[in-house]
């Protein structure tokens, strides 16, 4: 079983008792209060983003009949979910992984499915999509796919997604940004707009520094105390120079720092009207493509976390998983029936694992802030993300320390290991990474006559994966579009 290394041990003299700690494990685990609790805050804040974000991109698109979203029900009902589904996750899985409204399965809800029916049909569709996952994991087969995956290809998963969340940092603080014309360069990216300018980028580099230098002298809540102090620095900065450039955030005292909840949209969905309004066909793939992006995701995201948690067993599976799998698809079923689209596993829980938490009680802390933002949203989404954005640079490079793991002597394993790791980024996408994987490894294993080593649950998902790449020459060709 893999160890992490993350976080500073500490003196016996500090390990928990009582029946908290009997039921999380707490120090069974290795871990204290003291580390659950600052791994709860260091998630939240690395993940408080999507309390702005995911109303934003809900409310940015009109259905079919040209409704919106309200953008403030969008918010309370993001807190809400966010703050539920990750105490239910850390009550019923005792793992440190946060729930909330899935990035991509947002895009896809707004931009793909709701321009053709209505909000609540498509939300219904979200609904239907958690039950399908539940069905999966209750007859066994989501966790049947994740036991017969090779332990490098697990490995190259959770070093594939160290990069992307690594690169997601540099993306959200601006470090690194599309170039406007790219069609006219041969570089796509750029750093910062051709230079670093500006103070928000200054609060970025200097977060960065501090918490690798914390990390280097292995401070405990090295990753927290970048956040607050840079958030800090933040507040400071603005306020002298009332900057407009921090994007989503802007890290300035509220004037009311208490807002009532709105719960508007709970409840409204329509789990079969998408029916009446398109192709029973363009049902299937629409789902489909909602099962294939929310399945595999979680399992990137369960199998990255809990191996960087030094949390999985000696035949590298995830303690607990099918009670995780489990609630992970029951949160997806209430984002829909909340109206704040599919809810999944965070990659950004890492965040906390790097800070020490290694049991549920650390979801206790994080899911209770996300309850408190349903009331002061004003305050806890000061933090902008270029003070937020320096943890997933340190979480990407404690999770690419894994990549030791791997036996790149074995090109059978390791080029399908490769894959993963350089498509995830490079796509900006955990899917795509665990799909471009798989397919190299059924394709290899076969053409080395070999084929009878791949479960046969491995090819069965490749074949869906193929289907997955290839979904909009099929569409074509079934003339859906």
């Amino acid at each position: 079983m893999h160890t992490s290394t993350t976080g500073p041990a500490e003196a016996p003299t500090t390990r928990p008792g009582g029946p908290l700690n009997r039921f999380f494990r707490i120090a069974e685990r290795g871990s204290t209060y003291g580390r659950e609790i600052r791994g709860g805050f260091a998630t939240f804040f690395t993940m408080a983003y999507i309390l702005v974000l995911n109303p934003i991109i809900l409310s940015s698109t009109e259905d079919k009949f040209g409704h919106q979203l309200d953008a403030g029900q969008l918010a309370t009902a993001t807190a809400l979910v966010a703050a539920v589904m990750t105490v239910i996750m850390g009550v019923g899985g005792n793992l440190p992984l946060a729930l909330a409204a899935g990035l991509g399965l947002n895009a896809v809800t707004a931009f793909q499915i709701a321009p053709l029916m209505s909000w609540d049909d498509a939300m219904g569709l979200i609904v239907l999509e958690g039950l399908l996952i539940c069905v999966l994991v209750l007859t066994g087969l989501r966790e049947a796919i994740m036991h017969a995956i090779p332990q490098p290809l697990k490995q190259a998963i959770s070093v594939g997604i160290g990069l992307f969340i690594a690169f997601i940092g540099f993306v959200d603080a601006g470090f690194v940004t599309r170039i406007p014309d790219a069609a006219n360069t041969t570089v796509p990216v750029q750093i910062g707009t051709g230079t670093l300018t500006g103070w928000p980028m200054l609060v970025f580099c200097l977060g960065v520094l501090m918490t690798m230098v914390l990390l280097a002298r292995k401070v405990q809540g090295a990753i927290l105390i970048s956040i607050v102090v840079m958030t800090v620095v933040a507040v400071v900065i603005n306020g002298i120079a009332d900057i407009k450039s921090w994007g989503l955030t802007n890290p300035s005292l509220p004037d009311k720092p208490i807002a009532a909840p709105d719960f508007g949209l709970l409840g409204k969905f329509d789990l079969f009207g998408s029916f009446g309004q398109v192709s029973v066909l363009t049902v299937v793939l629409l789902v489909f493509t909602l099962i294939l992006s929310d399945f595999f995701d979680t399992m990137g995201t369960v199998v990255g976390v809990t191996a960087e948690a030094g949390l999985l067993d000696e035949r590298g599976q995830v303690p607990g998983l099918g009670r995780v799998l489990l609630i992970d698809g029951a949160a997806a079923v209430v984002g829909g029936a909340a109206s704040a689209s599919s809810a999944t596993t965070y990659i950004e829980s890492a965040a906390g694992v790097g800070e020490g938490a290694r049991t549920g009680f650390a979801n206790l802390i994080t899911g209770g802030l996300f309850a408190l933002a349903l009331f002061f949203t004003p305050v806890l989404t000061i933090v902008p993300l270029q003070a937020a954005a320096p943890a997933l640079i340190a979480v990407g490079f404690l999770m690419m320390t894994q990549v030791k793991h791997i036996d790149w002597d074995r090109y059978e394993l390791a080029i399908p290991a490769f894959l993963t790791i350089a498509v995830m980024p490079f796509t900006y996408s955990i899917t795509n990474g665990i799909g471009a994987g798989f397919l190299a490894y059924v394709v290899i294993k076969a053409c080395l006559g070999k084929a009878r080593e791949v479960h046969w649950l491995l090819w069965g998902t490749a074949v869906l994966f193929l289907v997955y790449f290839a979904i909009d020459p099929l569409e074509q060709l079934l003339n859906l579009k």
